[in-house]
């Protein structure tokens, strides 16, 4: 009987640690559709909620890394909110901007060195965005349509029982509007920044490194925070590159990588 109930024990004990590993995993998924929700919307203030309270917070997106909390917010309601809508918190007529959260894959560490758990998750974003015919006298973007592919390979942690972001990072690897689609789109066409706060008073608190940016038509792979799920191997630099058909990786630009 003894055993019987040490091992009923092992068991629930093994039970009770998947089910908070699981829960977990939802709760961050729920963050990360939370967050696209919002985003869908405009709603900046409250996109930067979500965010950690924490010296490592940041956002990296294209070419640059916004520090910090006080970066989230010069990202989203600064930069985005004064430019897609005027400076205002939530969405205008006209203006479409859908980001939807897809493919989640979310794993959850116990291990820190803080005590806190941590997790990583990726996701895939397929945004439709535009301005509509009537609001191109009035929004400075004027008529316009676009697509855009993206990953996420970002980074959570829990604050007083609540799973945050602490690092998102963005890689929009494709754009291509409605009427040419993205087979002409060329390198450059969504600038990268060349300035930091606050010289720029929009820009990041970073530059990333020229070799560690990449816009379409750079086909390198963004970087996964998994092993295979079948060899535990990781997949080698030299295949994460993108060199030109026929040539040799030895020429192209290094693999990306996911870095602090």
């Amino acid at each position: 009987m003894a055993d019987e109930v040490a091992q009923l024990k092992q068991t629930v004990a093994a039970l009770q640690k998947q089910v908070i590993t699981l829960d977990d995993q939802e709760q961050i998924r729920r963050l990360q559709y939370t967050y696209g929700y919002y985003l869908d919307k405009c709603l900046y203030k409250e996109v930067a909620e979500l965010f950690a309270e924490n010296e490592d917070t940041y956002v990296q997106f294209l070419g640059g890394r916004y520090l910090r909390k006080e970066g989230v917010r010069r990202l989203y309601l600064k930069r985005f909110g004064g430019f897609f809508v005027g400076g205002r918190n939530g969405p205008v007529h006209g203006f479409l901007l859908d980001h939807p959260q897809m493919q989640g894959i979310v794993d959850v560490t116990y291990d820190a060195a803080d005590g806190q758990p941590r997790a990583a998750g990726r996701f895939r974003s397929l945004m439709q965005a535009g301005v509509h015919i009537s609001q191109a006298d009035r929004h400075p973007r004027g008529f316009t349509q676009w697509f855009e592919g993206g990953i996420y390979e970002n980074e959570y942690i829990k604050e007083k029982g609540v799973w945050k972001i602490l690092h998102l990072r963005y890689f929009p690897f494709w754009h291509g509007d409605v009427e040419h689609g993205w087979g002409y789109k060329v390198a450059g066409f969504v600038p990268f920044p060349t300035k930091v706060f606050p010289e720029d008073p929009l820009g990041p608190d970073q530059l990333v490194a020229a070799d560690q940016r990449m816009l379409w038509p750079d086909c390198r792979v963004v970087p996964f925070h998994y092993t295979h799920p079948i060899t535990g191997e990781q997949v080698s630099d030299v295949d994460m590159q993108a060199p030109l058909y026929g040539g040799d990786a030895k020429d192209a630009l290094p693999a990306l990588k996911l870095v602090g």
